[in-house]
């Protein structure tokens, strides 16, 4: 059963808080991925050669999933894919899509209002446009890249020897967090390319999820259950929450509960544990 929960916005909703690419053009893997993630991102752009695009948007066409917690990665606006994908998705109940390598505010406000937009800012011009995505009535989410990213820039690795992000990919993830929460929409971290490194996915997704990220991209089903593990608090932080909570009841302002400060920032941390929780 999913764990769906989800960013909600009038009409659509996010769902989270792991998401899980599954390629286009390949439609057995389609319900298997919907089964064992909280939404299944179906993608039209990178995981789908030039010559099997076409018969990918066939199958979104065939497909028979939640339209709710299904989102369709389509390439970026202006090319000939681009207007492709849309036509295609016209014909089908999918109405959220993310766009590929989004940049140019003017080119998603055009975008058919049916469709939900999450706006994938992952280049350089995307991510210096993320506040102005995030300003747009149809766009419900921002996720940022980072790869794509720094290729943009000319770079050759997001990541140092180590594992961690460079300063300019930490600098991307951090802007376009803010940008989305700023217009009161959701964030979607990056996925951890390296499958293997569990640890690793752990350590990011547990700073995503304390950080405000609504959900975390995944590349193989076995990241799943540690992205999910690593957004539901745990036994201490719920307590805590709800301990603060109800110590608030007939408090004005601000109180001392266990030895601590709480004043209304702390309240709305602890409503955040009890709505990730929930």
């Amino acid at each position: 059963m999913s764990q769906h929960s989800g960013f909600e916005q009038p009409g659509t909703a996010v769902p989270g808080p792991a998401l899980l690419f599954c390629p286009a053009d390949r439609p057995e893997r389609f319900e298997k991925a919907l089964a064992r993630a909280d939404g299944v991102i179906l993608d039209l752009e990178d995981a789908v050669a030039a010559d099997a695009k076409a018969a990918a948007r066939g199958h979104l066409i065939d497909a028979q999933l939640d339209p709710d917690r299904v989102v369709v990665r389509v390439n970026p606006p202006g090319s000939e894919d681009f207007d492709a994908d849309m036509a295609t998705l016209s014909q089908t109940d999918f109405r959220t899509v993310m766009v590929a390598k989004a940049s140019s505010p003017k080119r998603i406000r055009r975008l058919d209002p049916r469709f939900a937009v999450i706006a994938l800012c992952e280049t350089a011009a995307g991510v210096a446009a993320a506040e102005k995505l995030a300003a747009l009535d149809n766009v419900v989410a921002l996720m940022w890249g980072a790869e794509d990213l720094v290729a943009s820039l000319g770079g050759t690795s997001s990541r140092k020897r180590g594992g961690g992000y460079r300063d300019v990919a930490r600098f991307a993830r951090a802007r376009v967090l803010l940008a989305a929460g700023a217009a009161g929409k959701a964030a979607i971290d990056a996925v951890h390319l390296d499958i293997g490194d569990e640890r690793g996915l752990r350590r990011e997704a547990r700073d995503a999820a304390a950080s405000g990220f609504t959900a975390t991209a995944c590349i193989h089903p076995a990241q799943v259950p540690v992205v999910r593990e690593a957004y539901r608090p745990d036994a201490a932080t719920l307590a805590w929450a709800r301990g603060v909570l109800a110590a608030s009841q007939g408090e004005r302002g601000v109180f001392r509960h266990d030895g601590v400060m709480v004043d209304e920032p702390v309240l709305r941390h602890a409503r955040a544990v009890l709505q990730r929780a929930d």
